[in-house]
């Protein structure tokens, strides 16, 4: 398929940090569509001590349009932020693209092509995990289904469309500057609180089914229990923030926990109350295996631990934030408070 023509000026922002195991991948195929534009790319490093910075230096050399930036910030919403205010005047669209991904060969163009046909203020697409090692295929299983997703439209498909919310690929930058681009007290969920700010202020958000992104999800379970425990405060932090009702789906990582915790306090009592956390692990564990099966993958088995690693964290992380505010509206103070997100 041929790059749609575009008629924007386009800058594509790449947030980092220590990310030596996918830069040199990642950049490799945007900046071939970088050139193929005229967009500059722009690298803000959040701080990495590992061998980013060489390598960007390294493909330098070679593409005079690749940029690095510090970012004191840290985090990918600063990043962006950051990137809107310094990228070159005549810049009128921003792509995000992250470190962690691999990109189809026009993805920059369809994006920014996709935002002025349909009108949109930002384009948001699909996101398929795909998982190379043992481990990391299990957990990227996990999180292409709606054991790990839940339904989320980016994260199934779907077709194109206005929508709420999705995977963050390209704005409008007059208008991500007009309402304050990133909150950058979300470490985590920062896309939704913007989505939920831009609908607000007139924003149109448009599912571009054309442009599916590959995702490469982490390999080990503390470091995804990190990062979904991230994600969940961050959601819990986008609803208080903006008063909203959760959703059946966002409810569910925190009536899991809450039964998984609730029986194994109570079983001293009676040990009935175990049958909700051990039936729960039960149903995981079938669930890895049918997958394991089908697929012919032993490493599928490994879906049970990811997916209660899954839902246990992001249930604790937005279960916390909650409390925590619910202690600081009562006025005592919140011991282990993080910031949402």
């Amino acid at each position: 398929m041929n790059a749609p023509e575009i008629v924007d000026r386009v800058a594509i922002v790449v947030p980092v940090l220590n990310e030596e195991r996918y830069i040199a991948g990642c950049l490799t195929m945007l900046l071939r569509q970088a050139e193929a534009i005229d967009a500059d790319v722009l690298v803000m490093d959040g701080g990495s001590i590992d061998a980013t910075r060489q390598i960007v230096a390294g493909l330098q050399e070679q593409h005079p349009r690749l940029f690095w930036h510090d970012n004191p910030g840290r985090l990918q919403s600063a990043a962006v932020n950051l990137a809107a205010k310094i990228a070159a005047p005549d810049v009128t669209v921003l792509v995000r693209a992250d470190a962690h991904a691999g990109y189809g060969p026009n993805f920059v163009a369809t994006c920014a092509a996709a935002l002025r046909q349909h009108d949109a203020t930002a384009v948001v697409v699909p996101m398929r995990t795909v998982g190379v090692g043992g481990m990391q295929r299990a957990i990227a299983a996990v999180q292409n289904s709606r054991l790990g997703n839940g339904g989320s439209a980016h994260r199934v498909g779907g077709k194109s469309g206005f929508v709420d919310h999705g995977h963050h690929a390209a704005f409008d930058r007059a208008f991500f500057q007009r309402i304050g681009g990133y909150d950058e007290m979300f470490s985590h969920n920062e896309d939704a609180e913007l989505d939920e700010r831009a609908r607000r202020a007139g924003g149109r958000i448009w599912m571009c089914a054309d442009a599916t992104i590959d995702y490469f999800p982490r390999s080990r379970l503390p470091p995804l229990a990190r990062q979904y425990f991230r994600h969940g405060a961050g959601r819990a932090g986008t609803l208080l923030k903006h008063r909203l009702r959760p959703r059946p789906r966002q409810m569910a990582a925190p009536v899991i926990l809450a039964g998984c915790v609730g029986g194994v306090a109570l079983a001293p009592l009676s040990p009935w109350f175990v049958t909700a956390p051990v039936s729960y692990a039960f149903g995981c564990f079938v669930w890895g295996g049918v997958a394991a099966a089908r697929a012919r993958d032993p490493w599928l088995v490994a879906i049970a631990p990811a997916a209660m690693t899954v839902h246990l964290s992001w249930g604790a992380g937005f279960v916390s934030t909650v409390l925590g505010a619910l202690r600081a509206r009562l006025g005592r103070p919140v011991a282990g408070a993080v910031r949402a997100g």
